[in-house]
């Protein structure tokens, strides 16, 4: 092995080395401590920890808050991810069309700002925004003559609510992953279908959309995992309510473990959503996997 060779990979060593131990410390060993934890009886109120066997994975199946948070989980994500992927991708086309290079960079940061303010902070805002006698919205909804709403208190719009909010906040990352994609499309594939006259909607499906097909899978993958667990907007909006509409799994874990104090069985949800957020990426990069060059 030659000396280039060994500095190259004492590089990229002591340049992994970091993120692998941050890696290990805040993902593997927590996952690896709450999957042996919901074994046992844990509570941080006792000094024994009594082994339990399968019993709480067992007390799931017949747990019907559990399958009403995995379901409310399943019906955000559903709702939430393609309406995020249409968004996103129509408002990434949309700036890639904008030549100028000052406005295209002043659209990009400003649809990115909201990715940039904490999501804790943005929930609390847009609960100010739809209030039902004080926000903005229903202000608006005055003005056009439209009755008010009770966004947040009415079980047919509370869900809605925070999946406006989570798109508002959460739209940023994913049009800069799709304006990077669009910009890796050659011109030339583009120069040629306008010399064979294909209109503009036979160039984004025959063209943009099977182009960006890695990217596609990327950001749907991404935003899957993230939309999965997200928290702090149902926490802060609606606390799961009303009537539990909006009661997603990460809540319904955190009351376990921090209301109740029953961590093994939080544990053991906690397992249970790992699972099934690993069986749906699989299937997505199954799915979505692509061979071509270019």
């Amino acid at each position: 092995m030659s000396k280039q060779q060994v500095s190259e990979r004492r590089f990229i060593a002591l340049s992994l080395t970091p993120i692998v131990i941050l890696f290990l410390v805040f993902s593997v060993i927590p996952i690896a401590i709450g999957t042996v934890l919901m074994f046992f009886d844990y509570s941080p109120l006792s000094n024994s920890i009594p082994f339990a066997g399968f019993k709480h994975i067992q007390e799931l199946f017949s747990d019907k808050m559990f399958f009403k948070s995995l379901g409310v989980t399943f019906t955000f994500v559903i709702v939430a991810i393609p309406a995020n992927i249409v968004v996103t991708l129509l408002i990434a086309m949309g700036i890639n069309k904008i030549h100028d290079g000052f406005w295209k960079n002043s659209f990009r940061t400003l649809f990115f700002l909201p990715a940039i303010a904490p999501l804790a902070g943005s929930a609390v805002i847009w609960t100010t925004m739809f209030n039902a006698d004080s926000g903005v919205v229903n202000m608006a909804f005055k003005l056009l003559g439209l009755p008010s709403v009770n966004w947040l208190t009415d079980p047919s719009t509370a869900l809605l609510s925070v999946i406006i909010m989570t798109l508002w906040a959460d739209i940023g990352y994913n049009i800069v992953l799709f304006m990077a994609g669009l910009d890796s499309i050659p011109e030339s594939l583009y120069e040629a279908a306008e010399l064979d006259g294909a209109s503009k909607w036979h160039v984004f499906w025959s063209i943009s959309l099977p182009m960006l097909s890695r990217t596609m899978l990327f950001v749907f993958i991404m935003t899957s995992i993230s939309y999965f667990q997200m928290f702090p907007q149902f926490q802060i909006m609606t606390k799961g309510g009303p009537l539990h509409e909006t009661y997603v799994l990460a809540l319904n874990i955190y009351d376990q473990a921090f209301s109740f104090m029953n961590m093994s069985y939080a544990s053991a949800m906690a397992f249970m959503m790992l699972i099934i957020i690993l069986i749906l990426t699989l299937i997505q990069m199954r799915i979505g996997r692509s061979q071509w060059e270019h």
